[in-house]
């Protein structure tokens, strides 16, 4: 064999060598991802208490209908009233001006319809003895319906400047205490600012600010509710109401308990505790860092221990609370959950348990 054939057969050996190591480089390999994680459980909660005060359940804004200069304020906060006590008044003189033309105008108009009455009967009598044309009788008409109509306009005007004369007297629909004030004597006031608020004391709540992770107390949850100044004196009563949103700056709830027979020390405005009634409340909370959203839906990694991949799960939190969120639907005891790096992981992705995995 010549030698100077030798380089031509050694060529295309090479090539197929290449050509085989690119293809073992380009053959995908699974990347196994170290991962934290954690065992969700329920955690056993004591019994929690929380600040709030008395209120009352029914309270009403009351202010005047009208513009005005404010001339007297019968009332103060605590006072109690009577339905139909007048609470405050208005400087009455443009309103009292305002009737008197509107009896004017409506004396006007009743002395305008009986002329004009009078003088249709005429022309209808000279009609008959054909001393007058229909003609004249029907603009006769005419002007007596047009009177009879101002006059109906008249009586509507009195009536409202009457109905707006008495918008000068601020009173109250029903017997309550007086909680607050807004306006002094001497200030102008718009229609509808409040002067005067007025709460009805048969029925009482105690309203507490409860953190937005915990805020998940069912309609009827029962509480005790007791005085701070007499932990002694004590009442039961039942969650009635739970603010939809957490206050943006407190990150807190506004719950307010319906009490039941209140006593009389629970006055408005009195401080309370109040304690949900069970001794034990299971909750079962998962770290900030495992929860995320996709298309407004929030999600967790379920760690499959058995395959050693993960797989997301739709679930339903309450808002963070020191780091914490709520579960209330969507994971059992018992399921491990990624709690960190989520945003990165993938569908059916290859993981391994790192040893500082929380069990």
């Amino acid at each position: 064999m010549s030698w100077s054939r030798f380089p031509r057969l050694i060529m295309p050996v090479a090539a197929l060598l290449l050509a085989g190591c690119q293809k073992e480089e380009e053959k995908p390999t699974d990347v196994v991802r170290p991962v934290l994680s954690m065992v969700v459980s329920e955690r056993v909660d004591a019994a929690a208490s929380f600040a709030g005060t008395v209120q009352p359940k029914v309270q009403t804004e009351l202010g005047f209908r009208v513009i005005g200069r404010l001339v007297a304020r019968d009332v103060t906060v605590g006072d109690a009233v009577v339905a139909g006590a007048e609470l405050a008044a208005l400087d009455p003189t443009a309103f009292e001006l305002a009737l008197r033309s509107a009896r004017a105008d409506q004396a006007s108009a009743e002395a305008t319809l009986a002329n004009a009455a009078a003088a249709e009967e005429r022309l209808t009598a000279l009609l008959k003895t054909d001393t007058e044309s229909q003609a004249t009788v029907d603009s006769a008409q005419q002007a007596r319906e047009a009177a009879q109509a101002s006059l109906i306009r008249a009586t509507a005007g009195l009536s409202k400047s009457e109905e707006q004369l008495s918008y000068t007297k601020l009173k109250s629909n029903f017997d309550g205490i007086v909680t607050a004030t807004g306006a002094e004597v001497g200030q102008v006031v718009s229609a509808g600012e409040m002067v005067v608020t007025v709460a009805r004391p048969g029925e009482r709540d105690a309203v507490v600010d409860v953190p937005d992770g915990i805020a998940l107390f069912p309609i009827g949850t029962p509480f005790s509710v007791s005085l701070q100044i007499n932990p002694n004196l004590k009442v039961n009563g039942t969650v009635r109401e739970v603010a939809p949103a957490a206050d943006p700056v407190t990150r807190t709830r506004r719950v307010k308990i319906a009490l039941d027979n209140p006593p009389v020390g629970f006055r408005l405005g009195t401080t309370i505790t109040a304690t949900r009634q069970g001794a034990e409340h299971e909750l079962m909370l998962v770290p900030s860092t495992a929860v995320f959203e996709r298309d407004g839906k929030t999600f967790v990694w379920i760690v499959n221990e058995k395959g050693g991949d993960v797989t997301a799960r739709e679930i339903e939190v309450g808002a963070d609370a020191g780091g914490l969120r709520a579960v209330t639907a969507g994971l059992k005891p018992g399921e491990r959950i990624a709690t960190a790096g989520v945003h990165s992981l993938e569908e059916g992705q290859k993981v391994k348990i790192s040893d500082g995995a929380r069990s």
